[in-house]
């Protein structure tokens, strides 16, 4: 049994004073099923993060990231995050979805508050505790 936490790349990407979030599947045996969360996704074997989370966002939205940076890394005992930032530089409608249930862009309300409505859901969602800790300490250091 391995239990080596696993590790994930994400990006917190941002256009003013909103941030780029997906809603995630609502499937079982996903982390944080029908939660938002930030986009990006596992470091494959031999990557490294900043590779990891460039393929990540070209294959979830078909975004290629301009210059970003690493904003940190959060760790619990399943896994570690490997957190970047990068400005988000074209409209939504320009971004295609191929991972997940929807994306949105929050705003700090919506972030504070913990959900988020989401058209595809037809409900309010929330977001999962993680992301929502992450873009706060983000905001909080802008």
């Amino acid at each position: 049994m391995n239990n080596q936490p696993v590790h994930v790349a994400i990006a917190i990407l941002y256009q003013e004073n909103k941030f780029l979030m997906q809603l995630r599947d609502n499937i079982p045996g996903i982390l944080y099923p029908g939660y938002w969360g930030l986009f990006g996704g596992h470091i494959e074997p031999g990557e490294t993060p900043d590779v990891a989370v460039k393929r990540e966002i070209l294959e979830e939205i078909g975004y290629t990231l301009p210059p970003f940076f690493e904003f940190g890394c959060y760790s619990d005992e399943k896994v570690v995050r490997h957190v970047f930032q990068a400005p988000l530089l074209v409209e939504l409608n320009q971004l295609i979805l191929s991972e997940g249930w929807d994306m949105g862009l929050m705003t700090l309300e919506d972030i504070r508050q913990g959900n988020c409505y989401s058209q595809n859901a037809g409900e309010v969602r929330p977001l999962g505790h993680v992301h929502q800790r992450i873009l706060l300490d983000f905001i909080k250091k802008k």
